[in-house]
């Protein structure tokens, strides 16, 4: 089959490799309809997160047909339409059985990779290092999922592949976003990233009940689909640098209830910290630029909460005590999908969540080297671009 790989620091390539075969009975082959790229994916990509070896096949967020069934499967049968989330996670763990799906305890087969950084490993996920299980990603034609029945989701009739795809990654890590700010009426929530993952946790907010959402983005066709499809207000900072005194202003002087960082490791900014974080970045004397989340940090009122969806490594400069001077709740995960995906689908199927929009750009997988540059740059006015093997 063919499958995009990762052979090296910025270099992709689309290769013919063996097929996914059934190793274990619990586990099913996925015919990919669609898969689409992934901030997350560029931090690897760029070598900032270690562990992946060349000929790994890449891709994280997806949704396919069941081709073949394991024998031990009982949810899910062949020509099931599924969408999956990126962590692999059984299901049968103390953190499963908690509700903690990305912490599962069962499926990292590389923990010993993990333990040193972590202290304890996470559960796997697809396409995104050896340090995360080595799992081979979505962007193939087919692929091999683990745990079948915790992790297939039937899509309901009526829903189209672009409705269900961005259910898989984006926005459940963009409702978690929002979740963990236990929000109330009354309160503003202001999301740093207006990327798939940015525009989720906006319309999320919306969706819990936040009166006002605030944007902050440089980028102005990822601005105007937070107001069109979040309501959202929005800040582009490279027009108005001053972000921390606009929402001092906009917040009568309380800064923002809640604030969710979907930004990452590898922030744009502004000004002199942002150039000390990019050299730092640049030497591999730290691994973030932190922009963003120290500037969410310094926004956000008095007691209220952090939501970090970001990927982060080694971060210099860390503000801890104006998190803990201010009263801070931090929150933070990779996403817990199979908690959050039954609630996704009854608000797709009722029409309150439609993430299809996120789809700015379709491509074949032949193409995908190039267009994850296109990504990486955000040309051509891209959010996500999505494959169809």
């Amino acid at each position: 089959m063919r499958a995009l790989c990762w052979e090296g620091v910025n270099d992709l390539r689309v290769q013919t490799v063996p097929d996914p075969e059934l190793v274990n009975p619990h586990d099913v082959i996925l015919k990919i309809s669609l898969s689409t790229t992934c901030g997350s994916d560029l931090h690897f990509i760029d070598g900032y997160i270690p562990t992946m070896r060349p000929g790994d096949v890449i891709g994280h967020e997806f949704m396919g047909v069941v081709e073949e069934v394991g024998a031990a499967v009982t949810k899910v049968r062949r020509g099931d339409r599924v969408v999956v989330p990126s962590f692999v996670s059984c299901g049968n763990c103390w953190y499963c059985q908690k509700d903690l799906y990305s912490l599962c305890d069962n499926t990292n087969p590389n923990a010993a990779l993990q333990a040193p950084a972590l202290g304890y490993p996470t559960g796997a996920v697809y396409g995104y290092t050896h340090a995360f299980g080595g799992y081979a990603g979505s962007h193939a034609q087919y692929m091999r999922v683990p745990h079948a029945d915790v992790g297939c989701f039937p899509v309901p009739e009526g829903l189209s592949d672009e409705q269900a795809l961005f259910l898989s990654d984006a926005a459940p890590t963009g409702y978690m976003g929002a979740d963990f700010c236990h929000i109330q009426p009354g309160d503003t929530v202001a999301v740093w990233g207006g990327g798939g993952v940015g525009l989720m946790a906006a319309q999320s907010a919306r969706l819990l009940g936040a009166e006002r959402v605030i944007v902050i983005d440089r980028f102005p066709e990822r601005l105007r689909l937070a107001r069109e499809h979040a309501g959202a207000e929005t800040i582009n900072y490279a027009q108005t640098p001053e972000v921390l005194a606009l929402l001092h202003d906009l917040t009568g002087g309380r800064g923002p209830d809640a604030c969710i960082d979907a930004v990452g490791m590898e922030a744009h900014g502004t000004g002199p910290g942002y150039l000390y974080d990019r050299a730092k970045q640049a030497l591999r004397l730290s691994t973030d630029r932190g922009q963003a989340l120290r500037q969410a940090i310094m926004a956000c009122r008095k007691g209220g909460t952090l939501s970090v969806l970001g990927v982060y490594g080694l971060m210099d400069k860390f503000p801890l005590g104006v998190i803990m001077n201010k009263g801070l709740t931090v929150r933070t995960a990779q996403q817990h999908g199979q908690h959050y995906l039954p609630r996704l689908l009854d608000h797709a199927v009722r029409g309150e969540l439609d993430a299809s929009y996120l789809a700015t750009h379709r491509f074949s997988l032949e193409d995908s080297p190039r267009v994850y540059e296109m990504f990486k740059h955000k040309t051509d006015g891209m959010v996500r671009a999505v494959f169809a093997p």
